[in-house]
């Protein structure tokens, strides 16, 4: 059975079919849409395909436009805006059946020495990531037994997730929540050595449980949903150097919701408390 983080390079390894479009491959799943995470990656590679590779990508601004079809390929269309002395800007256009689904601006910045630093720290003191259980461990530990559907996703799941707070079952729980979330991720096996990738990956990532933080006080994050959720942006800024297949902290809170949007923002840091990744999500909230 193939590893599932090398199945997550696989699906960021884009065909090239010209000098500005690339093809990425989009899994047949259950899922009604295609998931967001997969689509920023691809297109992320995309954009990183056609720089020289000697400047990192520091930040992405990205819009979900429409729901992608799980098992159609995906056409990533780059245009070339800028290319200057210290940074480099690329615009994506995703396709699927002829209709776009998704745009994203990234901009990447030739590595230079600054002349100073400061940092926040992660919100607070939270236990090291092999002291917790993987969310799988603890779905077993509260039904008896993983769903099958869930069985198959836990296999096919290219990354760790292990919450910082144990997870919450019923309205009576959740009730008084602070909308804030804490979770552990790594990849579930070596990515290579290649930056983009890792960017990449922690790209995928990052969207799968950022909106966490706006359902905690209305809904349990496991169980019948109430509510029917979908990304609208992506915003992230790159701070420090990473990679994705080691322990990284995602910490997660939502200053809003209303209108229908809840707004998410994240911090990333590093088991020594760096903060390596900063990403801002707005996404759309309906009732079932």
């Amino acid at each position: 059975m193939t590893n599932p983080a090398e199945s997550l390079v696989a699906l960021l390894d884009l065909e090239q079919i010209e000098v500005n479009i690339f093809r990425g491959r989009s899994p047949e799943e259950s899922l009604q849409r295609v998931f967001g995470g997969q689509v920023a990656g691809q297109a992320l590679v995309a954009a990183g395909r056609t720089t020289d590779g000697n400047r990192p990508v520091h930040s992405l601004h990205a819009y979900f436009l429409r729901p992608g079809r799980p098992g159609v390929p995906i056409v990533y269309q780059v245009e070339r805006d800028r290319d200057g002395r210290s940074f480099t800007t690329r615009r994506v256009t995703a396709v699927q059946q002829g209709r776009t689904i998704f745009t994203l601006t990234a901009s990447f910045h030739k590595p230079e020495q600054g002349s100073f630093e400061h940092q926040l720290p992660p919100a607070r003191k939270v236990p090291d990531p092999e002291s917790l259980p993987t969310v799988a461990e603890e779905v077993r530990e509260h039904l008896g037994a993983l769903p099958e559907q869930l069985e198959r996703m836990a296999r096919r799941q290219p990354f760790d997730i292990r919450y910082v707070d144990r997870l919450r079952w019923s309205a009576q729980e959740v009730e008084g929540a602070e909308p804030r979330s804490a979770v552990w991720m790594r990849a579930v096996g070596p990515l290579g050595d290649d930056p983009l990738v890792h960017t990449c990956a922690l790209t995928y990532a990052s969207d799968m449980t950022l909106l966490d933080a706006v359902r905690l006080p209305v809904e349990p994050l496991w169980g019948p949903r109430g509510f029917d959720m979908a990304s609208l942006d992506h915003a992230m800024w790159f701070h420090r150097p990473f990679r994705a297949d080691e322990w990284f902290l995602y910490d997660q809170e939502s200053p809003i919701a209303t209108g229908g949007r809840g707004l998410a923002r994240g911090r990333i840091y590093d088991t020594e408390g760096r903060m390596l990744v900063s990403v801002v999500q707005e996404g759309l909230f309906r009732a079932l």
